[in-house]
């Protein structure tokens, strides 16, 4: 399933004027592509993923999933697409201390009206698929920083979406935690046939990519593609 934003523009209240988060911007994500987004902080990349995500509504332009414009929707509607079809990986894990690693997956699934047993099921299905099947039972401080990231990931991906947005993934990790948090989202987005985007700081893992968006001052522009 492709996501496509197509000439999005965001300005935000400044003073008695606009400031502009995203000028015209254009990002295509196709299945099984991983899409970098790098750029300066404050350059827009963290807008971009907000309106990926429907989570706020551009003043124009579209942002296509599988050729339905979703900023057309109505709010309760967008609500539906992101629990259905978009999985939302944040940048601060927001793992409950009181919950193990399993939990912290069906906890989701329960607020969202899913199966015990089923919930449960794939749970145990995704640890194991970010490598976490024997820290299952573990709670938030009993697992290292880069593991504590694959059960946010895991998290993300418990509605089965189509499209995977994840804000800076290896932002508190060391170089080695880092890469190997990328590698593991290269083969998530490949495995699944995800339209991954990802936005990051880090430039040392753009290997990982099939295509870089660089992002500088609201105006992007691709660096590299596949």
């Amino acid at each position: 399933m492709t996501m496509h934003l197509n000439d999005v523009t965001l300005t935000y209240p400044d003073g008695d004027g606009r400031l502009t988060a995203l000028d015209h911007v254009t990002v295509h994500a196709e299945p099984g592509a991983l899409t970098a987004v790098v750029g300066p902080s404050g350059s827009g990349k963290s807008s971009l993923l907000a309106v990926a995500a429907t989570l706020i509504t551009p003043d124009s332009g579209q942002v296509l999933l599988d050729g339905t414009d979703l900023v057309g929707l109505s709010r309760a509607q967008r609500t539906s697409v992101r629990r259905k079809r978009i999985g939302i990986v944040f940048q601060s894990a927001n793992l409950l201390a009181s919950l193990t690693a399993l939990e912290q997956l069906t906890v989701m699934a329960h607020l969202a009206g899913g199966v015990t047993t089923a919930a449960g099921e794939r749970a145990a299905e995704l640890l194991d698929a970010v490598g976490l099947a024997a820290r299952a039972d573990r709670r938030p401080h009993q697992l290292s920083g880069g593991q504590r990231q694959r059960v946010t990931i895991a998290r993300g991906l418990m509605n089965d979406p189509s499209v995977l947005l994840v804000d800076e993934p290896t932002s508190a990790l060391d170089t080695e935690r880092g890469a190997a948090i990328l590698d593991l989202l290269r083969r998530l987005t490949t495995e699944r046939d995800l339209a991954t985007i990802v936005v990051t700081h880090d430039r040392d893992h753009l290997a990982h990519a099939d295509q870089v968006v660089e992002i500088t001052d609201g105006r992007a522009r691709v660096l590299a593609a596949a």
